[in-house]
């Protein structure tokens, strides 16, 4: 079974921290806005490598890994 990340897009705040952080470049923005017109993020789940720094940096639990 395939690693499995859940971005929670009405808790990004847009700060990208999460992005500059990633160091498979699997992480970006998502060219879509949340219901507070933030554009939040998106994984792309062939470079991730489940490594967690997202979740890590993250100050708004965007992120589920598992």
């Amino acid at each position: 079974m395939g690693l499995a990340v859940k971005v929670e897009k009405e808790r990004c705040k847009g700060c990208q921290y999460c992005i500059k952080a990633c160091p498979k470049d699997a992480v970006s923005l998502s060219g879509e806005r949340n219901s507070q017109g933030i554009e939040y993020i998106s994984v792309d789940l062939e470079k991730c490598v489940g490594c967690g720094t997202c979740y890590t940096v993250c100050p708004d639990l965007v992120f589920t890994i598992s």
